[in-house]
């Protein structure tokens, strides 16, 4: 594949936006491939109330508009994290062939969502009720609409090795993601139709939000074309942007 032609689309994950990816976009645009994030519904500066996303395909929609909007003939690389791994996968369930890759670093890889309560044991992360916020949006007896990492707790489950300045900015960025949405996303189709994907997955090995024995069970219950390992946090696009950058295109 010749340098410069390959298009990436950059997928955020819970609580995060675009603006994750500002490291990992100037590396690649630096390098002469064109780049695109997006913010899903609720993230980022994407206007909609995250409380009232209450469907994985609405919270999904900026995704699948932009690809569904290219050009005839144009194939994109998806990377996704955390839970924008679902939306790598929902993209390749209706894009199979406008996909060249996929790549799932510290993200949420199953085939169909979400299927099972094991599914959700492997691909969300578990986190302590005095860690986060609550939001009840549809009403004190309904599930809780949003979900949020209280402050003091976001460096240590996201980015305990990055420069602590952008810890600082991710917490001033960050925002509640809309929970029900995202743990009862699931997908129907072929698994055999999204192998004919290239999947990488980038394993996390200090990770504190999806822990690396949740990754490893959703590599071996679904192998990648091939599993990359970066000792880093969960943010590697803050921690160690130039060597996920080298992942990456070496990859390619």
């Amino acid at each position: 594949m010749g340098m410069g032609r390959e298009h990436f689309v950059l997928v955020h994950g819970e609580g995060h936006g675009a603006w994750c990816w500002f490291k990992l976009r100037w590396l690649l645009e630096g390098s002469g491939y064109r780049v695109t994030c997006i913010d899903l519904a609720g993230g980022g500066v994407d206007p909609t109330d995250p409380n009232t996303v209450r469907s994985f395909k609405q919270y999904d929609k900026p995704l699948i508009d932009l690809i569904s909007t290219l050009p005839e003939g144009e194939k994109v690389i998806l990377v996704g994290h955390g839970t924008g791994g679902l939306s790598v996968i929902h993209a390749m369930h209706e894009f199979v062939d406008r996909i060249n890759q996929a790549f799932f670093v510290a993200a949420t890889m199953l085939p169909f969502g979400f299927q099972s309560d094991e599914d959700k044991k492997d691909g969300l992360p578990t986190l302590p009720e005095n860690e986060i916020e609550l939001t009840l949006g549809a009403g004190a007896d309904d599930p809780p609409t949003t979900v949020a990492l209280r402050p003091e707790f976001q460096r240590d489950r996201l980015s305990q090795q990055s420069p602590e300045e952008e810890s600082v900015l991710a917490s001033m960025l960050m925002r509640p993601w809309p929970v029900t949405a995202i743990s009862t996303a699931s997908f129907e189709g072929d698994d055999e139709r999204l192998n004919r994907i290239n999947r990488i997955f980038i394993k996390t090995e200090r990770d504190h939000m999806l822990d690396p024995q949740q990754q490893n069970s959703m590599i071996k219950k679904w192998p990648p074309s091939e599993v990359l390992v970066i000792d880093t946090d969960h943010s590697p696009f803050f921690s160690a942007p130039e060597q996920l950058f080298s992942l990456i295109v070496k990859s390619l």
